[in-house]
């Protein structure tokens, strides 16, 4: 369970505090929620100032008790229990920054990134602004595996003047949670983390593997000039327009081929993706290869979904999906035949993946007579997952997609090197459902999903009998 929050921990650090959220001489002073500990006043079951939430359908209620520490909140006797407490903080200004902290103890949850959620909602006079709110990142969790913390600063939109805190335990099943104090105080808006994320179409023809290496070094050099971040090549791009075989083809990597494109990383000082036919001892690989700005190998990833005709020549499949964190964000690598099965992004999403680069020889094509195409699939995985997609490909168009599904570069049937600037630290939420990329993980049920686990088998599908 622990991957699901294991690449937020991989991507805004591990913000762990053991004693209290600040200092005590000046946290009455900054902290905008009243009872910030808990505590009770004689003959009173609830702390003051706060509220216990519960659901409508009462026996799904957890337990909710207050003790010396903190309060403790536990099922009872449901594992799919839910409950938590509540405060409302007046006075919100719009476009002032808050940030958001809170700590506790765990006891036998078995996945405290689904369980234990901090909200905030924002409001104006009683009307919310948005139905779902924002949840606050975290849970982060202690060495020990007992201690958790969240912490992160949100910007008070436009319309803004009230915000409701709220503390959620969802499904503890047999475990509990002690909440022990929780912080709110205004500061600074964070700054922006963007990147410039460029792609190449081009497509060889009639060459050789060498002039291949040449044609996209000069993409890399022109990704340079336009002073992109990171720049996405094609897939096995010494092999596409060649006659070349596959023991042509195949190398180390570290290898010649890695070594150009390594120097080409290195004399526009950007991240390089791109596909490689790799020779491992008796096995050849379709291998992505990612290059820092110094034109080292920063990570590689080999292809796992092969198609016949890879297969058929006995390229042998990857099992791993790695992600690579860079001097920007995080990143992971797919190729081509991978896009057309669902279960990739994912993975690479719930690991901390913010961009997934595509080399791909297939292709990005429109949708035509209402079928589902290349173009509509990409958008539709970044939407699944909350991820930006790139995809460079040999049909169809070169693409920069971000988390929504919009299209935010094409190469419109055009050759050369084509790129957006996004920030990285931008959440905008799906109406209703909020910001997706931190719901869907938390609202994934995987006890329901080994069917997916097992091996396939062909099966015969019976007519219904007549009633």
């Amino acid at each position: 369970m622990r991957v699901w929050y294991v690449g937020f921990i991989l991507g805004f650090g591990l913000l762990w505090c053991s004693g209290r959220l600040v200092a005590a001489e000046d946290s009455a002073a900054s902290n905008r929620l009243s009872n910030p500990t808990f505590q009770v006043r004689d003959g009173q079951k609830v702390p003051w100032d706060w509220s216990i939430w519960r659901p409508s359908w009462t026996p799904a209620a957890c337990e909710v008790r207050c003790q010396p520490d903190g309060v403790l909140v536990r099922s009872s006797g449901r594992p799919h229990a839910v409950g938590g407490l509540m405060q409302t903080v007046e006075d919100i200004r719009p476009g002032q920054a808050y940030r958001l902290e809170a700590d506790g103890i765990l006891d036998k949850i078995a996945s405290p990134y689904q369980s234990i959620l901090l909200r905030i909602t924002w409001l104006r006079d009683r009307r919310t602004l948005h139905p779902a709110g924002m949840l606050v990142r975290g849970p982060y969790v202690a060495d020990d595996g007992a201690g958790f913390h969240f912490d992160d600063v949100l910007v008070a939109p436009e319309g803004a003047n009230r915000a409701e805190i709220s503390l959620e335990v969802k499904w503890p099943r047999a475990g509990s949670i002690l909440w022990r104090q929780v912080a709110m105080r205004a500061c600074e808006p964070p700054g922006p983390r963007k990147v410039k994320i460029g792609t190449v179409y081009l497509r060889p023809r009639s060459s050789t593997p060498e002039k291949n290496l040449d044609l996209f070094c000069a993409q890399v050099d022109e990704a340079g000039r336009l002073g992109l971040d990171i720049v996405c090549l094609g897939e096995t791009i010494r092999q596409v327009g060649t006659r070349a075989t596959m023991e042509e083809l195949a190398e180390p990597i570290p290898g010649p081929a890695s070594e150009r494109l390594g120097q080409a990383a290195r004399r526009n000082r950007l991240w390089v993706v791109v596909s490689l036919r790799e020779r491992s001892g008796q096995d050849v690989y379709n291998t992505g290869v990612l290059f820092d700005r110094a034109g080292r190998i920063a990570g590689t990833y080999r292809k796992v979904h092969l198609p016949r005709e890879e297969w058929k020549q006995g390229v042998t499949p990857g099992d791993s999906y790695p992600v690579f964190r860079t001097d920007f964000g995080t990143v992971a690598i797919q190729i081509c035949y991978d896009w057309f099965f669902p279960e990739p992004e994912c993975i690479f999403a719930l690991k901390g993946a913010e961009i997934i680069f595509a080399p791909t020889w297939g292709n990005t094509l429109p949708d035509v007579d209402g079928c589902v195409d290349g173009e509509t699939t990409f958008r539709v995985r970044a939407r699944d997952n909350g991820v930006y997609m790139v995809a460079s490909v040999y049909d169809g168009n070169s693409l920069v997609i971000d988390p929504r599904g919009r299209i935010l570069a094409t190469s419109a049937g055009k050759e050369g090197v084509f790129w957006a600037e996004v920030d990285l630290n931008r959440r905008e939420t799906l109406d209703w459902v909020g910001y997706w990329r931190s719901i869907g993980p938390r609202h994934r049920l995987i006890e329901s999903y080994p069917p997916l686990l097992g091996y396939p088998q062909e099966t015969n599908p019976q007519p219904l009998e007549a009633p």
